[in-house]
């Protein structure tokens, strides 16, 4: 994965969720995500899985997952551990 392509290099807002096969809240995030993904035009999304890419989950601090971290213009702009309600995820990304 080309982390700095795909979200560092970005203009507009990337929501980078940070899961693992394992993780069974992650599973639940992710119709979460998917159903954001429709609903915010201009958003991308990026899954980062914790156990393939352990260097860039290091290097945000994520060391709970679920973690999504918001990124603006290639700045970290927001960050939610664990698992929450949709609306705390579309709340931060207003």
């Amino acid at each position: 994965m080309d982390f700095k392509a795909e979200v560092l290099d970005i203009k507009g807002k990337v929501l980078v969720d940070f899961w693992a096969e394992w993780c069974g809240p992650c599973k639940m995030l992710a119709p979460i995500i998917d159903e954001i993904s429709q609903e915010i035009d201009n958003l991308k999304i990026v899954k980062v899985d914790v156990d393939s890419y352990p260097e860039i989950a290091s290097s945000y601090g994520v060391s709970s997952i679920p973690t999504v971290v918001i990124f603006e213009d290639g700045q970290v702009k927001d960050t939610i551990v664990g698992f929450h309600q949709k609306a705390d995820y579309l709340a931060v990304l207003k």
